[in-house]
């Protein structure tokens, strides 16, 4: 029609977002099956916002009960290889979103977090602000920053990464085996948060945290609930395993055990 003219603006697709597309591509493979609950996280967040400055953050604190539970049960984030063997890792390393800024604005940086079943929260969180201020100081960062732009330049390369990174026990050891996605850090009040895994057999997104009506002891109190999702590979775990993991995450979530 004449008359109207076209507001749009053009931009650069940027080379950090050919990966996520491409992960998303990789992770419509997989059979993904979800679970969903709300744990009372009251007594975790009063004893963490106890702690002395500076106190780790919910993200951290996540990460490490998600750790402690996923080695409690180690097939939840088991893999397999080029050979159809079951690989089951007895190191839970997380794969968690830190939000950096780029040349192309903000990214959610996938940062490896190793070993978190037996690291401590301030531990953790520390490594978390670290990549915050300087997120090329770390792996993913790095090759974020050197290696994406090139590899974009190659048609199907980045395709070919998650190919790879899906069976190869090696390239595994470098991206990790869980993911953890704080969702609920971008808004207030409760909800849900369903996700598309990339590659990794064993997701949790963490949804908003929201205060609401609780029994307690047969009364109802205000308590503070967050909402989780936890989500599997269902070619790999059955529902009972990822049962027994999600009883245990919210057991650590609601007790704090992992704060002392």
């Amino acid at each position: 029609m004449s008359g109207i003219r076209d507001r749009s603006e053009v931009r650069r697709f940027p080379a950090s977002r050919r990966f996520v597309t491409a992960g998303l591509a990789a992770g419509r493979k997989m059979a993904t099956v979800h679970g969903i609950f709300s744990a009372d996280v009251t007594v975790a967040r009063d004893r963490l916002d106890q702690m002395t400055p500076p106190r780790p953050t919910f993200t951290a604190f996540v990460v490490a009960c998600v750790g402690r539970a996923a080695a409690m049960h180690p097939t939840v984030h088991a893999y397999r290889d080029w050979r159809g063997r079951l690989i089951v890792p007895h190191q839970v390393d997380v794969a968690t979103l830190v939000e950096v800024t780029t040349a192309d604005g903000s990214f959610p940086l996938a940062h490896l977090i190793r070993d978190t079943g037996s690291r401590s929260v301030v531990d953790i969180g520390e490594e978390l602000r670290n990549i915050k201020a300087a997120p090329t100081s770390g792996r993913s960062g790095m090759l974020m920053a050197r290696v994406a732009p090139l590899m974009v330049r190659v048609p199907g390369a980045v395709r070919l990464f998650y190919l790879v990174l899906a069976r190869s026990p090696r390239m595994r050891t470098m991206a990790g085996t869980v993911a953890v996605s704080s969702i609920g850090m971008f808004g207030g009040g409760g909800g849900y948060a369903i996700g598309q895994p990339i590659v990794a057999t064993l997701n949790v997104y963490v949804g908003g945290m929201s205060e609401r009506p609780h029994v307690v002891d047969g009364e109802i109190v205000v308590r503070r609930l967050l909402d989780v999702t936890v989500s599997v590979d269902h070619r790999i775990v059955d529902g009972a395993p990822a049962a027994r993991f999600a009883a245990d995450l919210r057991r650590l979530l609601e007790s704090g055990d992992v704060l002392d």
